[in-house]
């Protein structure tokens, strides 16, 4: 296939873009490269998609198929106006942050999305949902039954750079000390290996896949996968199990950021990391078992370093102040 990719740089665009030439696909990338560029064997069209509809003009011609990423409605909305007529097939990698309830376990596709985000008003993260939604409107009017929606949910595996997965096996790994985790061992996690998700998304183009379908993992009870991250990183300390009350009036943050403890969602939430991907799997979605995913991931993390700054995940400094409060409570 003769693909563009509008990005590449990045973990999962990078990704699809690396084993599209593996594949011996035929690659071009539409990205800035400000921070890194894109795999080897890609013919690199450095733009600025900022700039506006200018950004698509080295790009003419018709496309197989176009893999987009993107986040905010603008750019996507006049990549799609400048590339949609002449593309077979569209592929707009959403998200399941689309779902209007996260409440309930078990929800597929048919789930009721959030209202998309009105033309004129700024992306920013706190509208990270309603922005994707407003993408995925926008492709369907505009490439129709031609469009792939992959509503992905927590991607992981080598290169992640948002912490939320591989926090746990490099804690873990990185000493003995006492270990906090929360109390919630029976709560579901989900997670796609990046790796995983770039397969499918060539593939669903490749034949053609279109619609709607949540590019979600298997389910894993937490406290099975702490399990998994003690045992990958062979830790063999003291793990303390906390209180959701007693973290939360100490300032810990669930999921993500600054002193935050990944994969741990608020109350609402039950069904976030418990969708359906019957869809996707009926369809040809193959997923790794997640404890090879966790073992890449770890030796992904010791390759980059176990003490380094996190995005997400307690500092060692808050984690000891918490064990020790929690051994003086006994």
């Amino acid at each position: 296939m003769r693909i563009l990719i509008l990005g590449g740089t990045a973990f999962l665009s990078s990704e699809i873009a690396r084993q599209a030439v593996s594949a011996g696909h035929t690659v071009t990338c539409l990205a800035r490269g400000s921070a890194t560029e894109p795999p080897d064997g890609v013919q690199w069209v450095k733009a600025d998609r900022s700039l506006g509809a200018n950004s698509y003009t080295q790009v003419a011609g018709d496309w197989d198929a176009v893999i987009d990423v993107a986040r905010h409605p603008v750019p996507a909305k006049e990549a799609l106006a400048a590339l949609a007529h002449r593309t077979a097939h569209w592929t707009f990698v959403s998200s399941c942050s689309v779902y209007a309830d996260h409440s309930m376990p078990g929800a597929a596709e048919d789930a009721e999305l959030l209202v998309p985000l009105p033309p004129g008003t700024e992306s920013a993260p706190e509208n990270y949902g309603e922005s994707k939604s407003a993408i995925e409107q926008a492709t369907l009017e505009a490439a129709g039954d031609r469009a792939h929606l992959c509503r992905a949910g927590l991607i992981g595996g080598p290169g992640d750079g948002t912490d939320r997965y591989g926090y746990w096996p490099a804690r873990f790994a990185r000493d003995n000390g006492p270990a906090v985790v929360p109390a919630i061992a029976g709560h579901a996690t989900q997670m796609i290996d990046v790796r995983d998700l770039a397969v499918w998304v060539l593939d669903a183009a490749q034949r053609g896949m279109t619609g709607p379908l949540n590019a979600v993992g298997d389910q894993v009870p937490f406290g099975e996968y702490m399990e998994g991250a003690t045992t990958v990183a062979e830790y063999r300390g003291e793990v303390l199990k906390a209180p959701e009350d007693w973290l939360l009036e100490r300032g810990i943050d669930y999921w993500a950021g600054p002193d935050s403890l990944p994969l741990w969602l608020p109350p609402g939430h039950e069904g976030f990391c418990s969708r359906s991907n019957h869809a996707a799997r009926a369809a040809g979605l193959a997923i790794r078992p997640w404890q090879d995913t966790l073992a890449d991931t770890l030796a992904d993390e010791r390759r980059r370093g176990l003490d380094r700054d996190r995005k997400a995940g307690l500092t060692p400094a808050t984690e000891m102040r918490l064990a020790a409060e929690l051994l003086r409570s006994r």
